[in-house]
């Protein structure tokens, strides 16, 4: 009898912890809904503690991504993604994940997070449209870095030459006429313009060009945007 009592009071206690995490999962959800991000992390938290809920530590990590800590999500997404069985919870994890990379302009590692969420789940719209931004963005960057190097290399090829010129050549300037030495008036140093090498049709149409890949960039980024994603369940 005592065996069965105890078995009894076990259930009750779990039965309890588990309405009390359900109910600590409410108030969270009703609280992010209102935007109020730090009082739900602290439910969501509750909700954690009272019953290692994987869906509570996901809502956990989107509470700290509101608040732009990204470092304290992607803590809470990595162990959901890593403990739970759930494939759609896997993949929107990655996803978050992804989003916190992008964030914080680590090109590299948000795509591979995206990639690892389509594996997951193929069909996501957001994260395809978040994975095409990541990679232009990556694309940019690797395109930037490359112009730098050209720069800093020119810049050092120019240091490396001599200032002063050969004595040959000076001499020769010595010999010319003082007259080509002055210089012009201040008023006649004007610029003269240089003939373009494009036709103003080709001009337009490259113009035309950079202005469609800058709206789809700007697209991309508004329909994929860095929001977590939600689940879609009822807490």
């Amino acid at each position: 009898m005592r065996l069965i009592g105890l078995m009894i009071v076990l259930i009750s206690s779990i039965h309890a912890r588990a309405q009390q995490a359900d109910q600590h999962m409410y108030e969270g959800n009703k609280l992010y809904a209102k935007g109020k991000y730090k009082e739900a992390a602290a439910a969501y938290q509750q909700a954690y503690g009272a019953k290692k809920n994987r869906e509570a530590q996901y809502n956990l990590g989107n509470a700290f991504y509101q608040q732009k800590n990204f470092e304290k999500a992607a803590s809470q997404y990595t162990e959901t993604e890593k403990n739970t069985r759930d494939s759609k919870l896997k993949a929107a994890s990655n996803h978050n994940l992804g989003n916190t990379c992008l964030e914080q302009k680590k090109w590299d590692e948000a795509i591979d997070y995206y990639k690892q969420s389509l594996r997951q789940n193929p069909s996501s719209p957001s994260t395809k449209y978040n994975l095409a931004y990541a990679q232009a963005m990556k694309k940019q960057q690797d395109q930037q870095n490359k112009n730098n190097k050209k720069q800093d290399q020119k810049q050092d090829q120019q240091k490396q030459q001599p200032d002063k010129q050969p004595q040959d050549q000076q001499q020769g300037k010595d010999k010319q006429d003082p007259q080509q030495n002055q210089k012009p008036e201040q008023g006649n140093q004007k610029p003269e313009p240089q003939p373009s090498k494009l036709s103003k049709e080709q001009a337009d149409q490259i113009l035309n060009a950079l202005n469609q890949e800058e709206k789809k960039l700007r697209g991309k980024k508004e329909k994929g945007s860095g929001q977590p994603v939600k689940l879609d369940k009822d807490w």
